[in-house]
């Protein structure tokens, strides 16, 4: 169970469209409503230098971006939000909820891309050291629902989907994959949640998830 006394960092992870956004603003309201003291960001970016390195990432351009590029950008990003942003937060005491950390890379560059999970553990282990989530929600949809979403969303704002989320079906079937693949290894970080299903449902399974790993704090 987590104490009150010491940081707690909860992450959410999910493939395009899977409503991650609609999930961190749940979790916010609910962390809100208990006065529980919480630090937002998000992956790739956080700090001014990484949402720069989120622009060289998800933006379209004319250069092509290798997949070892696109890898070392990542971590590059994260090295400057886990120094700004999240360790400190953690060192205060508080909850850090990020939208997407360290499991997306394995997911993206590891299953999308193919890159070699040792590579990315190298990484990991280089750039967080022993830093991990202590709770990770997996919103799990399948990706022809999800991009469905992410293209209706797109549409409504008048936007066309970033670099990565115009990759074909098979690269978010693999990503989707790799991220439970990461559930059944670890277990006891993981909370997944059927993201197919009605909002309301999907809401409260979230809201009973925090209580049961968070009610305490």
């Amino acid at each position: 169970m987590a104490s009150a006394n010491t940081g707690f960092f909860l992450t959410i992870e999910g493939c395009e469209g899977a409503g991650k956004t609609t999930a961190v603003n749940v979790i916010k309201q609910w962390l809100d409503s208990r006065s529980i003291e919480f630090t937002e960001t998000r992956e790739p970016g956080g700090t001014p230098m990484a949402e720069n390195l989120r622009s060289l990432l998800l933006d379209h351009g004319d250069e092509k971006v290798a997949d070892i590029t696109e890898l070392l950008l990542m971590f590059a990003a994260r090295s400057q939000n886990l120094f700004h942003n999240i360790e400190p937060a953690l060192k205060q005491g508080r909850v850090v909820l990020c939208d997407r950390f360290t499991d997306a890379t394995f997911a993206y560059q590891g299953g999308g891309r193919q890159l070699g999970v040792q590579q990315i553990a190298t990484l990991e282990t280089l750039v967080q050291g022993e830093r991990r989530p202590d709770m990770t929600i997996l919103l799990d949809v399948e990706p022809e629902v999800g991009l469905a979403r992410a293209r209706s969303r797109a549409a409504e704002q008048g936007g066309q989907l970033d670099r990565i989320e115009q990759e074909a079906m098979d690269f978010f079937s693999r990503v989707r994959n790799a991220y439970l693949e990461r559930a059944r290894q670890y277990p006891e970080q993981f909370e997944i949640i059927d993201a197919g299903q009605p909002l309301e449902v999907v809401k409260t399974q979230l809201l009973e998830v925090l209580e049961r790993r968070l009610g305490d704090r």
